[in-house]
C-alpha cells in the first residue's frame, strides 16, 4: 500500500521548508558554540572551554600556542546515560586569588597561591537538563579543573560508570615517563621511558617532554571520596581518564552536591621548573583542617626493618623474629647515641602473614615483645617508638580495630605510625554491613575514603601517618598535615631483593615524576651497599645524596647499626642533614639522567645540596647565586672518590671542606651511579 503522492509544486515547498528548518537548527547550534577563556595572572597561560557539535571541550594555550588541543569532557552516568552530547554552556563567573600561606612542614615554608578562576555551567538541552559546572583555576605554571555537581532532582544520586575527561597533547610527538596503572604491583614499577604514542594505561603523575623542550605533567589533586584515575591512551597522543574500579560495579557513587578531584596539568619550560610547578597540587587542596599540629614533628628515624628484607630477621614470631624487646632496646640505644628521634618497630603485633590479614591484632603484642617496657625505655632515652600497622590489604579489619589501635599507641607515647597494605591490586578486603566480603583496588573510592578516615582518627590521637602501599598522593597533606609521607613508588627494599633492583636512573626519574605529587619515604642510607646477594647499583655518596634529593619530612637511616659503625663519615652526614626546609631550589636536572637540588634548613642560614646521576658519569657546574652575595661559607662535601662509581669501588668517597662565597660556581663530578651531598654553612 502506497502513501499519497505530492505534486511537484508541493514537493518544492516541502523541500524549502525542510531546508529552512535545518538552517534554523544549525543556526541555533552555531549560536551555542561559544568559547569562554580564562588566563593566568601573568597572561601567559590560558584555559578555554567551548563546545564542538554540542560536546563540551577544553584546551590549554601557552603564549598563544596549544599545549592541550581540544579535549572532550563528560561522564558515563547510570540511569539517564551518557552526559556529553547536546550540552550548552552558561555564562561564566570569575574570581581571582593571591595569597602566601605557610606550611607547618614542607619543601618550602611559604607557598604562593595565585590564580584566576572561571566557573562555567554546562547543561544538557534534552529532557533531563542535567547540569554540571566546570571550575578552572589557571596558575602561571599550570591549570587545575574539576566538575561540580550541584543539587538537582534529576541527578541527586550520581552513579558514575566512567569519566570521559580527555587530555590531547599538542605540539608534535612527545616523550613520556610512566608506570602502568591497574597492574598487580600497585605503584611499585620501574618507570618506562617511551614515546607518548606507546603509553598504555598509566598512573599519574605522568610526565611528558615535547621536542621543543616543553614539559607537561598530568596528575590530580584533592582526591576525596572518589576513585583515582589512570590515564589511558586512546589513540596517538589522545588520553582519557580511566577510574579505578569498585566492588559495587560502578566507579564512583555520590550524593549531590559534590565535586570531583581536580584534574591538574603542570607546564614548564624545563625539568627543574616542572618540579617547582608542583606547588599547584598543594594549592588545589583545602587549607589545614586540623588546627594546631605542633605534635607533627619532622625527624629522622631508625628501625627494625632492613634485616627482614635481608632475610636475617622475620616479621612473624619464631626463631628469626625481629621485633623482640631486646632488639628494640638495642635500636633505642643506637638512636639515642646518634640523635635519631624515633625507632620504627615492624612485626611486633600478632597475626603476621595470615591470609589477607584476617588474624591481625593491632593492640596485642607477640609474647617476646613488651610494649610497656620498650616505650618506657625509649622515653628514658629521649626517643619515641614509631608504630607500625600492616594490614595485608585487610582495610576492613583495620577500620574495625582503628580506635582501639590508636588509643593503644597514644597511651604508649607513640606519635607516628607507618601503615601498610601489602596485597595485589584489587586485593584490598572489606566487608559489607551484612558481613559479605568485598574486594577493592588500592586506589578506588573505598580506599580514598579509608585513608582519610585513618588520617582523621590518627589526628584525634595526635599521631602522624606514613602510608605504604597507599593510594597516590594528591596534596592532601595541606588539609591533613599529619599525612607526613607515603610510599607509592619503588623504595629501597627493592635494592635488597628486587629483580632487577632500582637502577641508577630511578631517583633522577622520581624527582620529575612521582615527587611532583608529594613526599616519598624512600628509606635511604644503606651505607653497606649490600643487598641479599649483591651490592646495590649505587655509590656510598649517592646514598647520602638521596636525603636531600628525595624529599620526606621523615627520613630513615635504613641500614643496620653495625654497618653505620663501619662508615663513620657517612653516618656523620646522616646525623647532620635536616629534614624540614625553608626553601627548595632545583639547580639542574633532566628526567632519568640527573638531578641537583638545594634546600635551606628551616629557620637556619645553612643550605644542603644533593646530586644524583644515572649510569653515566657527569660533572655538574653549580651556580651558588642562591646564597647571600659575598658571604663566606664553608662547604663540606661528600662525593664520589677516585676509582669509584658502580663500575669501580662503590665505597670510594671523599669528605672534604672548601671555602666559597655566595655567587661562586663549583664543579662537582658524579661518577657512574653516584652522586654527592654537601652542606653550606655561613662563616660567622
Amino acid at each position: 500500500m502506497t502513501g499519497p503522492t505530492r505534486s511537484p509544486a508541493r514537493m518544492l515547498l516541502w523541500l524549502l521548508g525542510a531546508l529552512a528548518a535545518l538552517g534554523l537548527a544549525s543556526g541555533a547550534a552555531a549560536q551555542d558554540e561559544v568559547t569562554h577563556r580564562q588566563c593566568s595572572p601573568d597572561g601567559e597561560l590560558c584555559f578555554e572551554i567551548g563546545t564542538e557539535q554540542t560536546i563540551p571541550v577544553y584546551r590549554v594555550l601557552r603564549d598563544g600556542e596549544e599545549v592541550i588541543a581540544p579535549s572532550k569532557l563528560g561522564f558515563m552516568l547510570r540511569g539517564a546515560g551518557k552526559w556529553q552530547n547536546g550540552v550548552a554552556l552558561g555564562d561564566p563567573t570569575r574570581a581571582s586569588h593571591d595569597e602566601t600561606w605557610e606550611q607547618p612542614w614542607g619543601e618550602s615554608r611559604l607557598v604562593i597561591d595565585r590564580y584566576n578562576e572561571m566557573r562555567v555551567p554546562m547543561t544538557e538541552r534534552g529532557k533531563t537538563q542535567r547540569r554540571i559546572d566546570l571550575v578552572a583555576r589557571v596558575f602561571d605554571n599550570g591549570v587545575g579543573f574539576r566538575y561540580d555537581f550541584p543539587r538537582q532532582d534529576q541527578l541527586s544520586d550520581a552513579i558514575i560508570d566512567g569519566e570521559l575527561t580527555e587530555f590531547v597533547l599538542a605540539g608534535g610527538d612527545a616523550e613520556a615517563w610512566w608506570i602502568p596503572g591497574g597492574e598487580w604491583n600497585r605503584y611499585e614499577f620501574l618507570y618506562n621511558a617511551t614515546p607518548a604514542r606507546e603509553v598504555g594505561i598509566a598512573h599519574t603523575p605522568i610526565t611528558f617532554r615535547r621536542a621543543d623542550g616543553l614539559h607537561i605533567a598530568i596528575h590530580e589533586a584533592a582526591l576525596v571520596d572518589y576513585s583515582a584515575f589512570w590515564l589511558q591512551r586512546i589513540e596517538g597522543q589522545r588520553f582519557r581518564t580511566m577510574l579505578a574500579p569498585s566492588s559495587g560495579g560502578w566507579k564512583v557513587r555520590r550524593e549531590a552536591p559534590f565535586h570531583t578531584p581536580w584534574r591538574a596539568i603542570l607546564i614548564a619550560g624545563d625539568a627543574p621548573a616542572l618540579y617547582a610547578a608542583a606547588d599547584i597540587v598543594l594549592n588545589l587542596n583545602e587549607p589545614n583542617a586540623l588546627g594546631d599540629v605542633s605534635w607533627v614533628r619532622p625527624h629522622k628515624y631508625v628501625g627494625i626493618w632492613w634485616a627482614m628484607h635481608l632475610d636475617t630477621w622475620s616479621w612473624n614470631d619464631g626463631p628469626k623474629h625481629g621485633a623482640t624487646t631486646q632488639h628494640a632496646m638495642d635500636y633505642i640505644d643506637f638512636a639515642a647515641r646518634h640523635g635519631f628521634k624515633s625507632v620504627l618497630v615492624e612485626g611486633w603485633n600478632k597475626g603476621w602473614w595470615s591470609e589477607s590479614g584476617r588474624n591481625f591484632e593491632f593492640a596485642e603484642a607477640y609474647p617476646d615483645f613488651d610494649m610497656d617496657r620498650v616505650t618506657a625505655y625509649a622515653k628514658s632515652k629521649g626517643v619515641e617508638i614509631m608504630g607500625h600497622h600492616e594490614t595485608a590489604g585487610n582495610a576492613g579489619l583495620y577500620e574495625r580495630q582503628l580506635e582501639e589501635a590508636y588509643d593503644y599507641y597514644q597511651r604508649h607515647g607513640v606519635h607516628s605510625v607507618k601503615t601498610g597494605y601489602v596485597a595485589d591490586a584489587g586485593g584490598v578486603l572489606r566487608e559489607d554491613a551484612d558481613g559479605t566480603e568485598q574486594w577493592e583496588y588500592h586506589d578506588g573510592q573505598y580506599m580514598a575514603r579509608h585513608h582519610l578516615l585513618v588520617a582523621k582518627r590518627a589526628a584525634a590521637h595526635e599521631i602522624a601517618v606514613n602510608a605504604h602501599e597507599p593510594i597516590k598522593d594528591t596534596g592532601l597533606r595541606r588539609t591533613y598535615p599529619n599525612l607526613v609521607s607515603r610510599e607509592g613508588a619503588r623504595g629501597t627494599e627493592y635494592m635488597a631483593w628486587g629483580e632487577p633492583p632500582n637502577p641508577p636512573s630511578h631517583e633522577p626519574t622520581l624527582v620529575f615524576t612521582r615527587m611532583l605529587s608529594g613526599p616519598f619515604d624512600l628509606t635511604p642510607g644503606i651505607v653497606s651497599l649490600q643487598g641479599r646477594e649483591s651490592l646495590l647499583p649505587n655509590t656510598l655518596a649517592r646514598q647520602l645524596a638521596d636525603y636531600v634529593v628525595i624529599y620526606s619530612p621523615i627520613q630513615m637511616a635504613a641500614d643496620l647499626p653495625e654497618n653505620y659503625a663501619k662508615a663513620p663519615d657517612a653516618l656523620a652526614f646522616i646525623e647532620q642533614v635536616p629534614v624540614d626546609w625553608e626553601r627548595t631550589k632545583v639547580l639542574s636536572g633532566e628526567i632519568g639522567q640527573y638531578a641537583v637540588i638545594a634546600r635551606q634548613r628551616r629557620g637556619g642560614d645553612d643550605w644542603w645540596v644533593g646530586g644524583v646521576t644515572d649510569a653515566d658519569a657527569r660533572t655538574v657546574d653549580l651556580d651558588l647565586s642562591f646564597l647571600h652575595p659575598d658571604t663566606r661559607y664553608v662547604a663540606e662535601i661528600w662525593r664520589d672518590g677516585e676509582g669509584g662509581g658502580i663500575d669501580g669501588n662503590r665505597f670510594a668517597m671523599v669528605r672534604e671542606t672548601r671555602a666559597i662565597r655566595g655567587g661562586d660556581r663549583l664543579a662537582i663530578e658524579m661518577l657512574a651511579g653516584g652522586g654527592f651531598a654537601m652542606s653550606l654553612r655561613p662563616v660567622r
